[in-house]
């Protein structure tokens, strides 16, 4: 009799093997680590609490309203420069924009009119200003870098036509005092926080809930292909940049009425900050990545370190090298985050199935 034959199944059949996947809380916390913006929010919370720990008078009611009312310039133009830097562009005017329209306040003031007809007019000229950047960089296609360098100087040269070297400070003490007034009698929290609040809460729901917004990081990923399906490219830079002058000539209207003077040298360099926590936010100078959240963040994590240091006594030298060196580190810490996620190894993909698998495969019996 002959021996039986010995069926075998091919090891294909054989149930693959692979590194288990990881639970559902484990990929959501991975996830959540790896974002752009989590690097800043951790540093910021370490920050805050070491400085409440061990820096006098950090953790008292004054000196965070100082801490607030110092950075709410900032907060303000780093939002719209969130926009503009998702879409591959950026502005360098925004400060001066800002001088220049405290500028403008103090001869409107001067020349007798009305303190609240002068803000409106006031917003106009920023958003002219902003305007003018956008018709240079979409109509004319000459890059917003060079732009704005060009319009940094030429806004700050007009804020010197106005005012020379002289301030104007004669605001009625009723506007100055109400700019740092507390919110419904909060020690500690300025009205002006809670209107930049508001303003992060409605740019996030633009920036991440509407299609205005995904149409934003198709451009700075892509602008050729946002052209071709639809998105009009130029015009949505054009109101950006329109945007962003209009609120920082708010800003600078802001900024003159809580410091109670205007002068043609005011916010000198505050472009860089502003930059420095955009960027420090997680948003991608190259465009197309970048959240509201992480920008809030980085204006607040920057205005902690620099009223920390400034209660320890250093001096402004020293602060403009911070200042520096967080601009150098809010490049080089997000591709870092990249690099992370890039490296991380994925779960094992399904193997699809074609076929019936009722159909007898080769070597088997019937």
């Amino acid at each position: 009799m002959a021996p039986e034959r010995v069926i075998t199944t091919p090891a294909a059949d054989a149930p693959e093997t692979g590194p288990a996947p990881r639970p559902e809380g484990a990929r959501r916390i991975v996830s959540l680590l790896s974002r752009r913006e989590s690097p800043v929010v951790a540093v910021l919370v370490v920050t805050l609490l070491g400085a409440s720990l061990f820096v006098d008078m950090f953790a008292t009611g004054r000196n965070i309203s100082f801490l607030l009312l110092s950075i709410a310039a900032i907060a303000l133009m780093a939002l719209p420069m969130t926009l503009i830097v998702i879409t591959g562009e950026i502005d360098l005017s925004v400060a001066s924009t800002l001088a220049l329209s405290s500028a403008t306040l103090g001869v409107l003031w001067e020349a007798g009119v009305p303190i609240e007809t002068a803000l409106w007019i006031c917003l106009a000229v920023g958003a002219g200003l902003g305007a003018l950047n956008g018709v240079l960089v979409t109509v004319l296609g000459l890059p917003s870098l060079a732009v704005t360098i060009g319009t940094m100087a030429l806004y700050r040269g007009l804020a010197y036509v106005l005012l020379g070297d002289r301030a104007v400070a004669s605001y009625p003490r009723s506007w100055v005092s109400g700019a740092r007034d507390p919110f419904l009698g909060v020690e500690g929290l300025p009205w002006i926080a809670v209107a930049v609040l508001a303003l992060a809460v409605l740019f996030a729901v633009l920036l991440h809930a509407t299609s205005v917004g995904r149409s934003l990081f198709d451009i700075g990923n892509n602008d050729e292909a946002a052209r071709f399906s639809g998105t009009p490219v130029r015009w949505t830079k054009f109101w950006l940049f329109t945007l962003s002058g209009a609120v920082a000539a708010g800003a600078g209207v802001f900024w003159t009425l809580q410091y109670g003077t205007s002068r043609a040298d005011t916010a000198f360099g505050l472009e860089l900050q502003v930059v420095a926590a955009v960027l420090l936010g997680g948003v991608s100078i190259f465009g197309g990545v970048g959240s509201i959240l992480g920008v809030m963040s980085g204006v607040l994590l920057l205005g902690t370190a620099r009223n920390a240091l400034q209660l320890f006594g250093l001096t402004s030298e020293v602060l403009q090298i911070v200042t520096g060196l967080i601009l150098i580190a809010s490049v080089v810490a997000p591709n870092l985050v990249a690099r992370v996620r890039s490296r991380r190894v994925p779960g094992p993909n399904p193997v699809p199935v074609t076929g019936s698998t009722d159909r007898p495969r080769t070597g088997e019996q019937s």
